[in-house]
């Protein structure tokens, strides 16, 4: 089914309306479109104040000759216990790392450490991507592979001793 269209007018400064089209021809868009995702972006960014629950992407990048970054930001980390699903490290040049870590937690908890994470002397970027609507994840949800059988696999909290594998277990010859 899809939503009822309402029209309504914007007013704004021809200079500011100028920079606005720029922006919509080079996404190949209309202003519609635009505005709607303006005002999705608005309403995103008011929800994650509060205490929802949300993934997360928090990405850093930062010279890790600073003395005590790096374990500052372990420490950091640890402190998040299992709202941290996972990291990526990579080695930009002979200063620089980039860090990805993925979160799942409170909105204003995640956001609250990746401040902090982003104050850092020797950070010299840090962004937090937050995905709302993530649900409960109570139950694992099952699909089949290519390879003959299927597995649960958890989407909340906790969950990882509720999913267990359905089908035989095939074990993979060890490579020397």
């Amino acid at each position: 089914m899809t939503e009822r269209l309402v029209r309504f007018g914007v007013a704004m400064e021809a200079p500011l309306l100028e920079e606005f089209d720029k922006v919509v021809e080079r996404r190949g868009g209309t202003r519609s479109e635009a505005f709607r995702d303006l005002a999705r972006a608005a309403i995103l960014r008011a929800r994650i104040e509060g205490p929802i629950d949300v993934m997360a992407v928090l990405t850093l990048v930062y010279d890790h000759h600073v003395r005590d970054l790096t374990e500052k930001l372990t420490e950091l980390q640890h402190e998040l216990g299992e709202d941290v699903r996972s990291t990526l490290h990579i080695h930009l040049d002979h200063d620089r790392c980039l860090e990805v870590i993925i979160l799942r937690g409170r909105a204003d908890e995640l956001t609250r450490v990746a401040e902090r994470l982003h104050a850092l002397k020797g950070v010299k970027h840090g962004a937090l991507e937050i995905i709302t609507d993530v649900g409960g994840g109570a139950e694992p949800h099952r699909h089949s592979h290519a390879h003959g059988h299927s597995h649960a696999h958890p989407h909340g909290p906790g969950q990882a001793a509720a999913a267990g594998d359905s089908g035989p277990k095939k074990r993979r010859p060890k490579r020397r």
